[in-house]
């Protein structure tokens, strides 16, 4: 992970400030779209106000012409243009125009963010670590103690790696059983809920999953993808009642589980039913996965809404792309059947062919929450064990953007809302 030792009184001298700004286009003119937004990070991090035009060629990036910025700019491979004051101000003056769907919106402080996985995994291990640490985004990791001590008030932004919050070890049961790494995972999250004094593992991730809704409803933004999306649902909807077999907990599912679900208390899905065999790699109705199979890999495609930059400023930030069409992927939760996803919840992308959808957002309290279904944007269906994708090989991937999309937004200044 990069670490930044420059002070405050170094920076000054290093930005030297020019009667111009930088425009970083987000466009198909721009040639490593993922260290672009590693550099916007930087600007951030470095106590330096910058704008995000959002739909302005591809969502660019507006920054001060500072000596360091352009090094920067060079180092990483990113492109650039120098604008003088006038072509500035009737860029920001077309894009103020009722008429065009465009807005700028200004990034003020880099965002402190946290990746809660266990110990040991690396960054490909995980689409959003592996894509920050590419990008330079600094970020650190918290667990399960972390979790419940406390700790997340110190952050942001969290990301949850692909993670089981019912307790059933990625219902990995069936195929890993007898495997050494699976066995340690087991025993090292049963020894983590004894020591925290939880009865079994699933009664630590549900306390878990409750202290990271908490978190979100205090004002923290909230990231997740494949299993971490479903699973975090389901834990908190099944909250009275036991849905994990025996294998898993050492007592069976409660036989009355389905008139006890409180769907009400989960943040996306609604009226699923849960996969009951223990030996199903899937954990409810939720997921998409069986339709896409149904259209192969060459079709599978999801499409990006489209948002009023001017009214509808957040999912406008987190659909930012130089295009709509995106290769899908698949995961452990591949994506979202529509007929689940509450009415209160905001779609940002969607398969329409087989009614699924990719990409979620929504409110709780004073924060936020995005679902993203599907494990590497860039491995169409990942399997454990395969090699990890080298991200130098797709620096413009348009499924990685909308990672760094979510990592960017709470750097945003807060608007007030229109509606």
């Amino acid at each position: 992970m990069r670490y930044i030792f420059t002070t405050i009184i170094a920076l000054l001298i290093g930005f030297q400030v020019f009667a111009a700004s930088i425009l970083v286009p987000m466009d198909k003119a721009q040639a490593n779209h993922l260290k672009a937004y590693g550099i916007a990070y930087f600007v951030l991090e470095n106590g330096v106000t910058m704008e995000w035009l959002l739909n302005y060629r591809g969502g660019s990036f507006l920054l001060p012409q500072l000596s360091a910025i352009e090094n920067e700019l060079v180092i990483r491979g990113v492109s650039y243009e120098i604008l003088a004051d006038g072509q500035v101000n009737n860029i920001k003056r077309n894009i103020s125009s009722p008429e065009v769907n465009q807005e700028v919106v200004q990034l003020e402080v880099a965002p402190k963010i946290a990746v809660y996985t266990p110990g040991g995994k690396q960054p490909w291990d995980d689409a959003v670590t592996l894509v920050m640490e590419y990008a330079e985004i600094p970020y650190d990791k918290v667990y399960d103690s972390t979790v419940i001590a406390g700790g997340l008030k110190d952050y942001d932004w969290l990301h949850l790696h692909h993670e089981d919050f019912t307790g059933q070890y990625g219902k990995f049961y069936a195929a890993y059983r007898n495997a050494p790494w699976y066995r340690e995972q087991v025993a090292t999250l049963e020894a983590s809920a004894k020591s925290m004094g939880f009865a079994k593992v699933s009664d630590m991730k549900l306390a878990v999953a409750e202290t990271i809704k908490s978190y979100v409803f205090s004002g923290g933004f909230l990231f997740t993808m494949c299993s971490g999306t479903d699973s975090f649902d389901i834990a908190l909807a099944a909250h009275k009642t036991d849905i994990v077999e025996h294998m898993f907990d050492g007592d069976g599912m409660d036989p009355n589980y389905k008139s006890k679900m409180d769907f009400e208390n989960g943040l996306a899905f609604e009226n699923y039913e849960i996969k009951e065999n223990p030996m199903e790699y899937e954990y409810s109705t939720i997921d998409g996965t069986d339709r896409h199979r149904r259209i192969g890999e060459k079709d599978d495609i999801f499409t990006l809404f489209e948002f009023s930059a001017k009214w509808d400023v957040v999912p406008t930030m987190l659909t930012q792309n130089h295009t709509t069409i995106i290769k899908n992927f698949y995961g452990q939760t591949t994506d979202f059947v529509k007929e689940y996803i509450k009415p209160s919840v905001t779609i940002m992308g969607e398969s329409k062919a087989i009614e699924t959808v990719k990409y979620v957002h929504g409110e709780l309290g004073l924060g936020t929450w995005t679902f993203y279904g599907g494990h590497d944007p860039e491995d169409y269906q990942h399997r454990v064990g395969d090699p990890h994708t080298d991200l130098s090989l797709h620096p413009n991937s348009p499924g990685y953007r909308l990672i760094l999309n979510n990592v960017l937004f709470p750097a945003a200044k807060k608007k007030k809302r229109k509606t």
